[in-house]
């Protein structure tokens, strides 16, 4: 299986998340990734894993978001500023791989159940 590589770009936009409590959430939920419901991948973002990445899937890429993250890689954390969705969310939170030579950028929601973390990927684009 192809590493998450190196992720840390040249030009770096945002501010790497720092919050120890939202770290550890996103990486209980990816920790869970083979459970159903800790990690949900919008249609959108399936639509272009499956046209654009041969070879990989949800499961696939989850697992090297797991990976980088367990490995220090960073995650950027957003505040949500858009029409539409500052409303509804606080951040998103951004993840930045290399995948098969290929910067991929995955944005992601976190929201706290009861339950336990719920990590949505609801997009997902060459950066």
């Amino acid at each position: 299986m192809p590493s998450a590589g190196n992720s840390r770009w040249e030009l770096r936009r945002i501010a790497p998340l720092v919050d120890v409590e939202q770290l550890s959430q996103i990486q209980e939920a990816l920790r869970e990734r083979r459970v159903d419901g800790f990690v949900v991948w919008k249609p959108i973002a399936i639509e272009w894993l499956l046209k654009n990445l041969d070879g990989h899937t949800d499961s696939s890429i989850t697992t090297l978001m797991h990976e980088h993250v367990g490995a220090g890689g960073e995650v950027d954390r957003v505040p949500e500023r858009r029409e539409g969705y500052r409303d509804r969310f606080e951040f998103h939170y951004d993840f930045r791989l290399k995948i098969d030579g290929r910067k991929v950028y995955i944005e992601t929601r976190l929201r706290n159940t009861k339950t336990g973390p719920i990590l949505t990927i609801v997009n997902i684009h060459d950066e």
